[in-house]
């Protein structure tokens, strides 16, 4: 059983790390130009803090934790430089609103979450609390493939969907959530179990909607919408 698991787990790592590089391509496009155009900062805000607290709760947890903060320890990274690149390529406002966003984010509530579980709370108590505020964080990021796929039936186009992006969603969501089974760890299985499902949704719904023609009525303000949520789903 240990050897499935840490198999099962290291699959889970290498999804995982591409799903992490899968905006490279955004990156590049943004340092080619020399300019963050129209994307936005928060999608990579909110994985740097994620992929934070769930390196922190895999090394506290006292099994099966490794796999997971190894992968999110190298999320955390990735993240860094993505952030790097966004202030340095960002106009003056998107660049003040990005660093107000990291300040309150990714330093003051990461550090509240710290102290308070570190200092108030020990052993299954922290990491269960810890449990919940990560698996809370995944839900609620899983805000934004529900609405790339309200773009894609609103605008009948999948262009702000790509297929391998959401094929290795399903993945990523599949394999983590047989992970969390074998370790026995609900706090990791119900955010990618939900995960699982969207990724399965999406891709019902790109072979449904992967040949049709874009609505004629369809507005550039929606298709920017899916673009936006697009780059969100990206890195969750």
């Amino acid at each position: 059983m240990e050897g499935l698991i840490l198999f099962i787990g290291v699959i889970g790592n290498i999804i995982s790390v591409l799903m992490f590089l899968a905006p490279v391509g955004t990156f590049w496009r943004i340092v080619k130009h020399r300019s963050t155009e129209d994307f936005e900062s928060l999608p990579y805000v909110c994985t740097f803090l994620n992929s934070f607290l769930w390196t922190y709760y895999g090394i506290i947890r006292p099994a099966g934790g490794l796999l997971v903060a190894t992968v999110n320890g190298f999320g955390v990274v990735v993240e860094i430089i993505y952030l790097i690149l966004f202030l340095v390529y960002a106009p003056a406002k998107m660049r003040a609103k990005t660093a107000i966003l990291i300040g309150t984010l990714d330093v003051g509530f990461l550090v509240a979450v710290i102290l308070a579980t570190w200092l108030a709370l020990q052993g299954e108590t922290r990491i269960d609390a810890l449990g919940f505020i990560c698996a809370g964080l995944n839900i609620i990021m899983y805000g934004s493939p529900l609405v790339a796929m309200k773009t894609v039936i609103t605008t009948t186009s999948v262009e702000y969907m790509p297929f391998f992006l959401s094929f290795f969603f399903f993945l990523n969501g599949g394999v983590w959530t047989l992970y969390a089974w074998l370790i026995r760890d609900v706090f990791l299985g119900v955010p990618n179990g939900i995960g699982f499902l969207l990724g399965t949704t999406q891709l019902v719904l790109y072979a449904i909607y992967r040949n049709a023609k874009p609505a004629d009525s369809i507005s550039s303000g929606l298709l920017e919408e899916g673009r936006q949520h697009g780059e969100i789903l990206e890195t969750t």
